[in-house]
């Protein structure tokens, strides 16, 4: 049995995790101090992927980085072409798990005591102070549920993948689409296979991440 489906799907998943983990940290401490008129828009904007169907956002992904998208353009003229390699599985896998990311971070974070917040400005700590000694520590179960089900999202994408990268094994076909196509060709054995494959991968993740947790609020206690 050829297990490139499972090594592919493994490495978008964990670069695409990395990818929103870096981008909604930055984005959900922006977010969290701006309160301008604009808020409520941005916040829409960064949540759209989550709502919209798989296929309407690998739509977008394609006419952006396509031939004749604005950034295909531009790569093209450099040779870089995006449409149908491994790249196109992390940026469909990034895109469509951002949301989760951000979301989780930004109410983990707002779940914090204002009261520690406005103690620590009349201490004279910063925005940026504030949040990587008081928000982010405190915040600790809710960043590794937001990590958890990123990584959940990013290995079971399936839509947005197949329009942008398509199905080649040993390049871009990832256990969800290998998964389709087995079923489509009456192979269900092999579907079977991997769907309890990403199960075991899916709950060893979850598990290991409760593990985490617990010895961290055993060891210091919860809330610290």
């Amino acid at each position: 049995m050829d297990i490139s489906p499972l090594i592919i799907s493994i490495k978008t998943a964990i670069s695409a995790t990395i990818i929103t983990f870096i981008l909604g940290i930055i984005i959900s401490y922006k977010m969290f101090w701006y309160k301008g008129k604009y808020e409520s828009l941005i916040d829409t904007i960064l949540t759209l992927p989550l709502i919209l169907p798989p296929t309407v956002v690998g739509f977008f992904i394609l006419i952006t980085i396509g031939k004749n998208g604005p950034v295909g353009i531009v790569l093209e003229k450099v040779d870089i072409n995006l449409i149908f390699t491994w790249i196109a599985t992390v940026i469909s896998a990034t895109i469509v798990s951002f949301p989760i990311m951000y979301r989780s971070l930004k109410g983990s974070f707002e779940q914090v005591d204002n009261n520690m917040i406005y103690a620590a400005k009349t201490l004279g700590l910063s925005n940026k102070e504030i949040f990587l000694k008081i928000i982010i520590p405190m915040s600790y179960p809710g960043i590794i549920g937001a990590v958890v089900l990123s990584f959940a999202r990013a290995l079971g994408e399936f839509g947005a993948t197949l329009m942008v990268a398509g199905n080649i094994p040993g390049k871009t076909q990832t256990m969800p689409i290998a998964i389709f196509f087995a079923v489509e060709s009456g192979n269900m054995n092999q579907a079977i296979t991997w769907v309890m494959i990403m199960i075991g991968i899916s709950a060893t993740f979850i598990t290991l991440s409760n593990y985490v947790s617990n010895y961290r609020d055993e060891k210091f206690g919860k809330g610290n």
